[in-house]
């Protein structure tokens, strides 16, 4: 028998949620209930309240990392800009911070447990550090910021990674549970459900198989290349000195205003032999700085950042005499206020 765990959390996308269900049940009636479907939450039985006027479903049972079968996570619902509570961002980055994360991890693990979601369940899981260097697709609204997490986005309606398969906006949970209907038991289930819902499964389904397309490139959009970029960058004047990264050099404490919470963070800038270069302290993890610029007394840089979430932190940043201000931006999410004082200074060289 096919089982299937539905994910529910607070402020979940009903329609994300309801229409693979619906397509599961009707899959089962088809196919001599061949397939159990349940929704699950990270903590066990409960009431959960969706983001759509927190209309709630019942979950009846605990998420089972080890149980074979498929596990499906949908999106969140809430507000696409601002970086309020009941944002989009800030559902998912609480669903994040649950047991989800570690439980998804353990079932990858697995070689017998496909994992499925739908819109922003692949940005869920993402930002949680489990999708980095592999294929997927979320909302439209969100390829950007899943290419900040390093996944690698694909515009397709579905893209099947293995034992990954997700989806695009919140229509697509149709999609995707019509796909691994058709996957895991076969075209002629997936036929009869597409008949009696009056439904045909759209585009085509996006797998690392056969020839590439010379003009397709599966890039994180608008990032830039990770892998070829963490050399510093030279910055100098005509005459070889240079005359403006003095002014950021030494040793700072900066706050990042996230959608999900404040970051404390060291920030360390030096400049030697015409080369910028920086590092990033927090807690107990220092990053390097990744393609630092200077010019028109602004400095920026990406910095991947793995806690309150996986991200690729693109910073822009001015300082006057002590005092630093600017913002870093990932993908969708609002631009992060960034304010910062400087605690040391290097010595003259």
């Amino acid at each position: 028998m096919l089982m299937v765990q539905i994910v529910l959390f607070d402020g979940f996308d009903l329609l994300d949620a309801i229409a693979p269900y619906e397509v599961f049940c009707a899959a089962a009636m088809n196919a001599d209930n061949a397939v159990s479907v349940e929704f699950v939450t990270a903590e066990g039985p409960r009431s959960v309240a969706s983001g759509i006027n927190g209309l709630t479903l019942e979950a009846s049972g605990r998420l089972n990392p080890a149980q074979a079968g498929i596990i499906l996570v949908p999106g969140a619902a809430g507000g696409v800009d601002g970086d309020g509570p009941d944002s989009i961002p800030a559902v998912l980055g609480r669903a994040m911070n649950t047991e989800l994360t570690g439980m998804i991890g353990q079932a990858f693990g697995r070689s017998d447990i496909v994992v499925a979601t739908v819109c922003g369940g692949s940005l869920l899981l993402a930002m949680g550090g489990l999708l980095e260097g592999r294929p997927a697709v979320t909302h439209i609204l969100g390829m950007e910021l899943l290419g900040a997490t390093g996944a690698i986005p694909v515009p397709a309606r579905v893209v099947d990674a293995g034992n990954l398969v997700t989806g695009g906006g919140v229509t697509s949970g149709l999609d995707v549970a019509l796909y691994l209907v058709e996957r895991e038991l076969g075209p002629r289930i997936s036929h009869a459900v597409e008949q009696l819902f009056e439904f045909e499964r759209r585009g085509t389904v996006w797998r690392e198989t056969g020839m590439a397309a010379k003009s397709q490139k599966v890039l994180p959009l608008d990032e830039p290349n990770i892998a070829a970029d963490k050399a510093p960058m030279n910055y100098s004047t005509p005459g070889g000195n240079i005359t403006q990264a003095s002014v950021f050099d030494g040793d700072w404490d900066t706050a990042i205003a996230t959608p999900v919470g404040k970051l404390q963070v060291r920030l360390s800038i030096s400049t030697s032999h015409g080369m910028i270069q920086g590092k990033a302290t927090q807690g107990h993890e220092t990053v390097e700085f990744l393609t630092p610029v200077l010019k028109d007394n602004r400095l920026t840089w990406l910095l991947q950042i793995t806690k309150p979430m996986r991200l690729n932190l693109k910073f822009e940043v001015v300082v006057d005499g002590d005092h630093m201000s600017g913002s870093a931006k990932a993908g969708m999410l609002p631009a992060s206020k960034v304010t910062g004082r400087r605690v040391s200074s290097p010595g003259v060289m």
